[in-house]
């Protein structure tokens, strides 16, 4: 669908009166983009002298980086067909998703600063950005379904580890935006 199309193909349809992709979709996207700024960074790391007590490190963080940011990419097609489907466990399983990617791709920023490519700083705190913005687009989506979930325990469970994610998000991009300040003004 959109994993193998353009990037206008993929913003005219968003930006035109078409059920899907919609937000659960632009949240993935959004998601992606902060994971492939964490692979950009340490592509620009890796090689480099004055990193090279961080090689292993940064080739393990690559590799988780590399497998959410195309897992993501799955996920922008998949909430389109989870949307068409009407089925409440695929509509509610791909946010949910997108949301777990967020936080697992999240922890993957801070060691950057110190251990990546300091030129690269800024691309850091954006990643953490997108990836902040991918988790909320996804949240919501989780919350607008889960008010079809018929079990109540679960869904109250499913906000609670959530609302659990969001602060830690919230509160390490907050962080990371004010490190990379810091080093960016000197």
């Amino acid at each position: 669908m959109y994993k193998n199309s353009s990037l206008r193909k993929y913003l005219d349809d968003l930006a035109a009166k078409l059920p899907a992709p919609g937000g659960g979709s632009a949240a993935a996207q959004a998601a992606g983009l902060g994971a492939a700024l964490i692979s950009m960074v340490i592509n620009f790391t890796l090689g480099k002298p004055k990193y090279a007590r961080y090689q292993a490190d940064l080739a393990k963080t690559l590799t988780s980086a590399e497998r959410i940011r195309k897992r993501l990419l799955e996920l922008v097609d998949l909430d389109v067909a989870a949307f068409k489907s009407k089925d409440i466990n695929k509509s509610l399983n791909v946010p949910f998703e997108v949301a777990n990617l967020c936080y697992e791709a999240m922890r993957l920023c801070p060691p950057l600063v110190k251990k990546g490519n300091i030129n690269l700083v800024s691309d850091v705190a954006t990643a953490a950005i997108m990836l902040e913005a991918g988790f909320s687009g996804a949240l919501f989506n989780v919350t607008i379904n889960l008010k079809y979930l018929k079990n109540k325990m679960l869904a109250k469970r499913i906000i609670k580890e959530l609302n659990t994610k969001k602060r830690f998000l919230k509160k390490t991009r907050q962080n990371l935006e004010a490190r990379c300040d810091e080093i960016i003004r000197g």
